[in-house]
């Protein structure tokens, strides 16, 4: 707020006239007249005189306000994309300049109002539209300063999108500094980087390491989720969220072990003798295939680490001593799992035996 209108306003609070203001202040009615259409300010020395008057600090006078609470920030965003639907850019970008220049430690208005004039400079008509880039990236650099980390993040993004468009790819990559090392969000804008400069098996590498990072990322997601739902008993979604990280596994090509692996845990939760055999035994079989997702295509442009040969038989022997464990004691005595005990040492089990041991069960 200008001072010429929280003059106006807390004049109108004390319930005094221009001409009794004046009077007492020893000016003329068409001064301050003036100072409240902001067309002229008082004199530094009558700051204090017009403070007292009016009731007020001069803090307030001047609008020494470091920042705006969120209730304001969310009120003034709103004005602004309403003026925005019925006024001219220009005329809205103005006073909204004014505002800024008010709350200049505010940080959270600053980011957000050079975010909505950034997206409608990019989606509506407007004339010259350049001419407004220096001061929107004005804010959005000043932004990278905030003690705020969400918001150095986001006007970090903000910039980024601006000078990509602008096919700036050097600026533009610049302000990837921003975000965390690890950030998958920078790894992705790296790729874009990378795609728009001509290194497309960069592009290509750091794509698919997303691809495979998030799966590993969801997958745990997707266990603790299920672990939750087993300590409040609930058996339904449990085994829904096997099925979903099942799929997740499939969807994203992760081999045959990845797909099969999950829902151990929920079988001996509930002590279905059925289904823990069943489970154990695709496991197993299914442990020559464990690297199998090194092979897809999915992952072509990424280098995996050659998997040491004795790797899946150690992994099955560890497999086939936990089967022995207190933990499975209700499987004792079942066919089928005492056949996986016998041959699970040794050797994955053939696809006859399976069928066999499969008609073997016992609930």
């Amino acid at each position: 707020m200008l001072v010429g209108d929280v003059i106006r306003k807390y004049r109108k609070q004390v319930g005094i006239t221009q001409e009794e203001m004046a009077r007492r202040l020893g000016v003329t009615t068409p001064a301050v007249n003036k100072w409240e259409n902001n067309n002229t300010q008082p004199d530094i020395a009558l700051l204090a005189p017009i403070a007292r008057l009016l009731g007020i600090t001069t803090d307030t006078l001047l609008s020494f306000r470091d920042s705006l609470s969120s209730e304001e920030i969310a009120a003034f965003v709103k004005k602004l994309d309403q003026d925005l639907e019925t006024r001219e850019y220009a005329e809205v970008f103005t006073e909204a300049k004014k505002t800024l220049e008010e709350y200049p430690n505010c940080d959270q208005l600053i980011w957000q109002t050079a975010v909505i004039f950034q997206a409608r400079r990019n989606i509506d008509q407007i004339r010259d539209k350049e001419k407004y880039d220096d001061i929107i990236y004005g804010w959005l650099e000043r932004c990278l300063q905030s003690e705020d980390g969400n918001i150095r993040k986001e006007a970090a993004g903000s910039l980024f999108y601006a000078y990509l468009q602008k096919e700036e790819y050097e600026k533009a990559q610049s302000y990837l500094s921003y975000l965390a090392v690890d950030s998958p969000e920078r790894k992705r804008k790296e790729a874009v980087v990378f795609s728009k400069t001509g290194k497309k098996q960069e592009a290509y590498r750091a794509y698919e390491e997303l691809l495979f990072t998030n799966y590993q990322f969801i997958s745990l997601v997707l266990n603790d989720l299920r672990i939750l739902y087993m300590e409040d008993g609930n058996h339904e979604m449990a085994w829904k969220l096997v099925d979903v990280q099942n799929q997740a596994a499939r969807a994203f090509e992760m081999g045959r072990y990845n797909e099969v692996s999950t829902g151990l845990d929920v079988a001996a939760w509930e002590k279905d003798v059925s289904k823990t055999a069943d489970i154990m035994r695709q496991i197993l079989d299914a442990l020559d295939h464990i690297g199998d997702f090194s092979q897809s295509s999915l992952y072509q442009h990424m280098i995996f680490k050659e998997m040491d040969p004795g790797f899946a038989d150690r992994l099955r022997k560890s497999l086939v001593g936990g089967m022995r464990d207190e933990s499975f004691y209700y499987m004792r005595g079942n066919e089928l799992w005492e056949e996986i005990l016998e041959k699970g040492l040794d050797s994955p089990l053939r696809s006859e035996d399976t069928l066999v041991s499969d008609s073997n069960q016992t609930s």
